[in-house]
């Protein structure tokens, strides 16, 4: 499913017009990356919770030439789906 067939679902299921749709969309996935980005936990009640987590400094290697590299420590979105998603998946 890409965003373009979520835009289309969400204004047959609301009567909203696609552009509308689009922009509700957008307005949600941008709040979410928005409080992201300030280290906040986005939870959706049964749907799951987006959190940041820190990955470490630690040693690599280049696949090509063997050589050891070091992967810098970052910051990294990551998602934990909720119980009514894991029992829709099932």
């Amino acid at each position: 499913m890409t965003k373009d067939d979520l835009v289309q679902s969400l204004s047959k299921k609301t009567g909203l017009s696609k552009t509308q749709s689009a922009e509700a969309l957008n307005v949600v996935l941008d709040e979410i990356a928005k409080a992201l980005s300030q280290n906040k936990e986005v939870s959706l009640p049964g749907f799951g919770k987006f959190k940041v987590s820190f990955r470490k400094e630690r040693q690599g290697r280049n696949p090509k030439t063997g050589e050891k590299i070091t992967i810098l420590a970052r910051k990294v979105p990551q998602f934990k789906a909720g119980k009514i998603l894991k029992d829709a998946v099932k």
